[in-house]
């Protein structure tokens, strides 16, 4: 046992004076047993002597335990847990007050078994926690202990400033929260894991018009595992639409997708334990096909006619119909003229107005024209129903002056001729 008396008389008040335990480094719970005497004539405290706790020759930190006036002998207890590799030292202080009097300190003894009366806690678990997240834990205290005892317990955590605060159970019915004190008594073997990111994003398997095949090439990973989960996050690039589905293989088809559309694919890894899923992996950034056309333009109309041009309507579409970004819309017509059939296409370019119309030039006058739209994108065509329509009647050409045949008589001329070369229409009157 070791011991120490400090003689406060003429001392003026915070003078220091200190007894170091040696090095403990066994790897067990300590009983730290001593006897104390803090006392003077005057009744006014000659000083404090305070018990600290120093681990791995770090700072000395806060007192453990402390008194200041006793009058008598006393004996304290204190319980002390370390685990290899770390070490600890008790450091006893006397610090004056300013009045005479005597601290003294006797039989400090180190026992290498838990104390009989003070609580000592059971050597704790490692407590993993994913980054960000509270970690939770029970410490058990052994031994009898008062209701008006203090627990003391000390976190030393591969990270600064952990905050630890709890609730300490004397029983199932009494839960009386409390700071749990850092104050240099337990090591809590701690460990913060990354949730997991993958290094590189998704590989494109195929493509389709509403639907995606990728590889989630998520092997390599920044963080910390096991992978409990995987989970693809798809959304559109333009636009806030997204969504999430978790996955269970290393392929995945994503369906119910837009055509023509350009996606960003990422995956989530998750770790166990709350707050364990990662960031999105880098995104993939990919477009599906067209999709063939819903059905061809409707409501093919005629807006005016004239006897050498004819100009029709439609009912406006969308992309809801063309399925397509990227289309184009023909006007398909046929005729007769000279006694063969003419057939022409034209491109119209009035598809985005709320008002679509085209308008058929150089045809020829009474004429029956055949007209249907057709629809087209990279995927498929489709067509409208066909109308037909006849142009008006314009002026005949002119009767062919050769033509003209007289036969004279008494009183008569009698003529006769040809038709024009086109009539343009029903031929009403010859003037002569």
């Amino acid at each position: 046992g070791s011991f120490m008396l400090v003689n406060t008389s003429g001392r003026f008040a915070g003078q220091k004076a200190h007894l170091l335990m040696p090095h403990l480094k066994e790897n067990d719970t300590h009983c730290i047993d001593f006897h104390y005497y803090v006392s003077s004539k005057s009744g006014a405290s000659p000083g404090t002597l305070n018990v600290y706790v120093k681990v791995n020759d770090g700072p000395i930190g806060n007192p453990v335990w402390n008194t200041s006036i006793t009058a008598t002998w006393n004996r304290a207890e204190l319980a002390i847990s370390t685990f290899w590799p770390n070490f600890y030292q008790v450091v006893f202080e006397v610090v004056t007050s300013g009045h005479s009097g005597y601290v003294a300190i006797d039989e400090v003894k180190v026992l290498g078994h838990p104390c009989t009366k003070t609580p000592h806690f059971l050597r704790l678990q490692s407590v993993e926690v994913n980054a960000g997240q509270f970690a939770t834990f029970q410490c058990t205290a052994n031994g009898g202990t008062d209701s008006g005892d203090r627990l003391w317990l000390q976190v030393i955590s591969s990270l600064p400033n952990v905050l630890i605060s709890g609730e300490r159970r004397d029983s199932e019915r009494n839960v009386k929260r409390e700071k749990l004190r850092a104050l240099h008594l337990v090591i809590i073997p701690y460990c913060f894991s990354e949730p997991p990111v993958p290094i590189a994003p998704p590989q494109l398997s195929s493509v389709g018009a509403t639907y995606l095949w990728i590889q989630l090439n998520a092997n390599s990973i920044n963080g910390d595992g096991p992978i409990i989960q995987r989970e693809v996050e798809y959304r559109t690039s333009s636009g806030s639409w997204y969504d999430i589905q978790p996955v269970d293989s290393t392929s995945y088809k994503i369906g119910h997708l837009d055509p023509d559309t350009e996606y960003e694919i990422s995956v989530l890894l998750t770790r166990p334990g709350e707050g364990g899923t990662g960031s999105p992996g880098p995104a993939l950034k990919t477009r599906t096909k067209c999709a063939d056309p819903m059905r061809g333009p409707r409501r093919l109309e005629v807006v005016e006619i004239k006897s050498r041009q004819i100009t029709i309507s439609w009912e406006p579409f969308g992309y809801n119909v063309t399925r397509c970004h990227r289309y184009n819309l023909t006007v398909h017509y046929r005729y007769q003229a000279g006694g063969q059939e003419q057939v022409r296409e034209e491109v119209s370019w009035d598809t985005e107005s709320s008002h679509p119309q085209h308008t058929i030039t150089n045809l020829s006058p009474y004429t029956n024209v055949s007209i249907k739209l057709v629809l087209m994108n990279p995927e498929g065509r489709k067509e409208s129903q066909e109308l037909v329509v006849q142009t008006d009647e314009d002026v005949p050409s002119a009767v062919p002056l050769e033509s003209i045949q007289g036969s004279t008589f008494e009183e008569k001329i009698f003529l006769q001729w040809r038709e024009p070369a086109q009539t343009y229409g029903v031929i009403t009157l010859y003037e002569v």
